[in-house]
């Protein structure tokens, strides 16, 4: 049966990216480019530094790396090119723009200007002029690279958000607010808007107008810490501490807490002077970026994304919440290193310090450095052995390694730092009670399975883990299977789950029934080796033979594990050889009189 809670191992693929890139780099080198050679000598990706550099070569190898989304190397090979070719505007916007998405924005400021210079309108460049000035202090020659606007709802709501703050440094908070209010665009603009009006009024001491403002994104969006957090600042300021703290428990109950919701309700309740989130241009534009970019990487837009939030870390190298936000798009683009430096990026004194580091541990575990990841999380532990999150990081790091006992032991010390068991540690006990199965301690794993369930009743995946777990034994196969049953209803969707409802019907030799589940799972989940391997089987059983190979065929070629695959190669060379009806299929002939 599938871990279904196991970590997922994310492959950092660079070596053989790199690979692909000098290979693509060395065909490009071939006598018949029309394009003449640069005086330039190959010092990537391990190029052998005697062989001219092409035009074309670089071009193609720029290109790959960008499909990669190895920013990094592509924005080299794109500069290399333009170096030959400078009057090329494409070669231009591209060099700059990996540039910025790579993290180098102080070169990219400079490709940027040169953009400005070419006469070629890009928003991103007029946002990195923009900031530079505004980091600068330069505030007058900031709003006028930002006055120039440019189309498209993206750029006008990032740029005028960006003025406003430059008007605001130049103290000019009427003229910045009234840009804010002058920004026309689609809805989603409105939170976006009154937030920062309402941290613009906030910083000015404008409490009163702060509050009206803030009260309007916050009907728009409750769920945005940003915006639940901004809107408890300035209740308070306006004298409405307790309003601010049901503001802060509305969110605990809906969210289930945050850092940040925590760290201003200390603030609040020790009575201190609540200070407002933004404070300063810099601050202020570095959010709109971080807001905007955190948006567009989880929908996708990766080199988009970086960009946004690369710039925002560079307005302000403090902005905690861009540095998770980037880290978390890396780890999405599966670049667990280029992760951990991001997420090595949140300040020390950061309440978001934490979370950070059990990522990087994680991160660290992606790339297969296993000691770096248990070393660093166990480090973590030892300071705070109540945080369940890091216990749960380190035990699954374990458990996914097959280090069963040391996962167990950890997972239990962290149980025993809990007065009493709540709601939301049945996946303490779930994971715990997963390690003990595995180390063949069922009594004891069983235990730890029911609890879950008292803890929340009816959760999918421990009702399939459980049933499963019964009948693979030949116990209590009625309940076993209405759990299994269960889950399905709860998680019609889930491709393991229907999996482990067709292997059960598969174990208690009920075929025809567990091939029907079976394929439905394979529509869910095509491409898991373990479900076309039990549909194989399902299929030999009734007499489906030709497919049944097919299915095995297809197991073999989607990577099974190296126990599984000699068990695969058998079927698809000899079959399976008989039925051979389980204990658990004889109970069940039993239990219906059979």
């Amino acid at each position: 049966m599938t871990d279904l809670a196991g970590v997922v191992s994310r492959i950092d693929r660079k070596g053989s990216r790199l690979k692909v890139l000098a290979l693509a780099s060395t065909i490009a080198f071939a006598p018949f480019s029309a394009i003449a050679d640069t005086d330039s000598k190959a010092q990537v990706f391990g190029t052998p530094s005697n062989l001219p550099l092409t035009l074309s070569g670089s071009y193609l190898s720029g290109r790959l790396a960008g499909f990669q989304k190895d920013y990094g190397h592509a924005a080299a090979f794109y500069e290399e090119t333009l170096a030959a070719d400078p009057t090329n505007t494409m070669l231009l916007e591209r060099t700059f723009l990996l540039k910025l998405a790579n993290g180098d924005v102080e070169e990219a400021v400079h490709y940027a200007g040169e953009l400005e210079n070419a006469g070629l309108q890009n928003f991103l460049a007029q946002l990195a002029l923009g900031g530079q000035h505004i980091v600068d202090g330069n505030y007058d020659e900031a709003d006028q690279s930002l006055a120039k606007g440019r189309n498209g709802p993206l750029a006008q709501l990032s740029i005028g958000i960006s003025r406003a703050w430059s008007l605001y440094g130049k103290g000019q908070a009427d003229e910045a607010i009234e840009l804010i209010d002058n920004l026309r665009g689609p809805d989603w603009f409105e939170v976006f808007k009154a937030t920062h009006k309402a941290h613009l009024q906030f910083a000015a001491g404008r409490n009163q107008d702060a509050l009206e403002t803030i009260e309007g994104a916050y009907a728009l969006d409750q769920a945005a810490i940003r915006v639940v957090d901004a809107y408890a600042r300035i209740l308070a300021a306006n004298g409405r501490q307790q309003d601010a703290i049901a503001a802060l428990d509305q969110y605990d109950q809906q969210f289930r807490g945050h850092p940040k919701i925590e760290q201003t309700r200390a603030f609040l309740e020790s009575g201190s002077v609540v200070p407002p989130m933004v404070s300063d241009p810099a601050q202020g534009m570095a959010e709109i970026l971080y807001g905007l970019g955190a948006v567009i990487g989880r929908d996708g837009g990766e080199e988009l994304s970086t960009s946004y939030l690369q710039l925002a870390l560079h307005m302000d190298p403090t902005a905690e919440f861009a540095a998770i936000a980037l880290g978390s798009v890396f780890e999405r683009m599966e670049q667990p290193a280029r992760a951990i430096d991001a997420f090595m990026r949140v300040p020390d004194d950061s309440v978001l310090k934490r979370e950070a580091e059990i990522q990087v541990g994680l991160n660290y575990n992606a790339l297969e450095k296993v000691d770096e990841a248990r070393s660093h999380l166990e480090a973590l532990i030892e300071v705070d052995q109540a945080d369940l999150e890091a216990v749960i990081a380190l035990g699954n790091i374990l458990r996914s390694h097959e280090i069963y006992d040391e996962a167990e032991t950890v997972y239990s010390q962290g149980i025993d730092t809990i007065a009493e068991l709540e709601p939301q540690h049945w996946l303490l006990m779930y994971f715990r009670g997963i390690t003990r199965e595995r180390l063949g301690n069922w009594d004891m794993a069983e235990a730890d399975f029911r609890k879950a369930l008292e803890l929340n009743e009816n959760q999918p995946l421990v009702l399939n883990y459980l049933g499963y777990s019964l009948v693979d034994q030949g116990l209590k196969l009625d309940e076993a299977l209405e759990m299994i049953k269960t889950a399905v209803e709860l998680r019609p969707t889930d491709g393991y789950i229907v999996d482990s409802l067709g292997w059960v019907y598969y174990r208690l030799g009920r075929y025809e029934e567990a091939v029907r589940e079976l394929e439905r799972a394979i529509e869910l989940r095509p491409a898991d080796p373990v479900i076309n391997d039990h549909l194989g089987d399902a299929y030999w059983m009734v007499g489906r033979r030709n497919e049944a190979r097919f299915q095995w065929n297809h197991a073999r070629d989607l990577g099974p594990t190296e126990k599984d695959l000699p068990k695969i190669l058998d079927k698809i060379a000899n079959g399976l050889k008989e039925p051979s009806v389980t204990d658990a299929a004889k109970a069940d002939s039993d239990n219906n009189g059979g």
